[in-house]
């Protein structure tokens, strides 16, 4: 199963340098000039995908053009440039009418004046509520939606052929199987909080507060509360028992998994194609509580960016909303890129259809979208160095937690 992108990745590295590059106002990345710009007149509309995207989308542009007359101009690009390349261009008129990417990069392209909102009306009700949240910055939808990914609990039911009921319930069944580990949980040497972050909701710590249309609010930093406090001290308890460790790294946690050294792993789509051609037989699970409320993953969110600049705005809102958020086009790109559809009746009809992507379905049913505001760049560092510390015992874990919040604060308030 092929995915967009892995989150971890996103959320610990390339978001944060993305974001603080642009914030402070640094140059070109020194894109290509091959690179097609918005073209004059109403003729035609000019698309950024990614190469796992680009095929499906040359028969739905096909298709638009047959029946509307706008020809779309399809230019393939490398995911990590599409973002920094926007950026750079649409504000000197070049550059994508529309562009493919994740819901995180929001709150930047729209700071920075890149993209404009999407008009979707009474569409908005025909996809997932997280996937429209996911794109709502201050009050407006900048992005029409495709697909959905989360983490989840991930179980080898030769060791464990019942889901469990709970944190400790993971342990009992790893003591009965003979396990190495009761579960894996990458961390690394940096840090991931993204796939913490489920673990960490269960204690009822959230990094910002959400308004009540779903948007987040920036000056809602709630990571520093009593339930942070108490995430921090089982992280703690969980690395001296050595349950969890700064030398799990994703690649070691999939290789464990494998080898059967745990009935369980918290992972996305994008390992289980690896999982299933190792043999594992496997079914995908909510992941329990550690902390006795619900478990609430990160769900990212992709979709499509409208230019602020297009020249043919009529005609690439069009293409989205008409083409783009059909169930038939919304399967066909599931279907390249192996994460599940936003639109309802497509992600239904994947998980009756999959019984994967229905484990994915269910665990995501209580996330919270991947956060798309620009204060979010001054999280992740913070959150994972604590996480790293806390792990590998440096101090104690109520006064590194503590440190970290503080020093998200600081950093926030320095953007303002």
């Amino acid at each position: 199963m092929a995915v967009f992108s892995k989150r971890s990745i996103v959320a610990a590295a390339a978001m944060t340098s993305a974001m603080l590059v642009a914030l402070t106002g640094c140059g070109s990345t020194g894109a290509s000039n091959t690179n097609a710009s918005v073209s004059a007149g109403s003729s035609t509309i000019t698309v950024w995908a990614d190469a796992d995207h680009t095929a499906t989308l040359k028969s739905v542009a096909a298709e638009f053009t047959k029946k509307t007359g706008v020809k779309v101009k399809l230019v393939q690009k490398d995911m990590g440039s599409i973002e920094q390349d926007m950026i750079t261009q649409i504000p000197a008129g070049k550059g994508p009418d529309v562009a493919i990417g994740p819901n995180d990069w929001t709150g930047l392209l729209a700071t920075d004046g890149v993209i404009q909102p999407i008009e979707l009306g009474n569409m908005k009700s025909a996809y997932q509520k997280v996937a429209i949240d996911a794109f709502n910055y201050n009050g407006n939808i900048y992005g029409l939606p495709y697909s959905v990914e989360n983490v989840a609990l991930i179980r080898n039911t030769q060791l464990a052929p019942n889901a469990p009921s709970s944190w400790d319930d993971m342990a009992t069944t790893a003591t009965a199987a003979k396990t190495k580990y009761p579960y894996l949980l990458q961390v690394g040497s940096q840090g991931d909080s993204y796939t913490m972050y489920p673990v960490q909701t269960s204690f009822g710590s959230f990094v910002f507060g959400q308004n009540s249309d779903g948007s987040y609010n920036a000056k809602k930093l709630t990571v520093g509360d009593a339930n942070g406090l108490a995430f921090a001290k089982w992280v703690q308890t969980q690395a001296k028992a050595g349950n969890l460790s700064t030398s799990m790294t994703a690649d070691i946690a999939l290789s464990k998994f494998e080898q059967g050294q745990s009935p369980y792993i918290i992972t996305g789509p994008w390992n289980i194609s690896a999982i299933q051609k190792a043999g594992i037989k496997i079914a995908v699970d909510p992941i329990p509580s550690a902390g006795g409320q619900a478990a609430k993953p990160f769900v990212g969110v992709n979709g499509f960016f409208l230019s602020a600049k297009s020249k043919n705005k009529l005609a690439a809102t069009n293409f989205l909303t008409t083409y783009i958020g059909s169930e038939k086009v919304q399967q066909a790109l599931f279907k390249s890129g192996g994460v599940p559809s936003a639109l309802t009746k497509a992600y239904n009809a994947e998980a009756q259809s999959d019984s994967v992507i229905q484990g994915f379905k269910k665990a995501g049913e209580n996330g919270v979208p991947m956060p798309n505001i620009t204060q979010m760049s001054s999280v992740w560092q913070y959150l994972n160095a604590a996480e790293v510390s806390i792990i590998n015992n440096q101090g104690d874990s109520s006064t590194l937690w503590n440190n970290m919040a503080d020093s998200i604060k600081s950093s926030i308030a320095k953007q303002s």
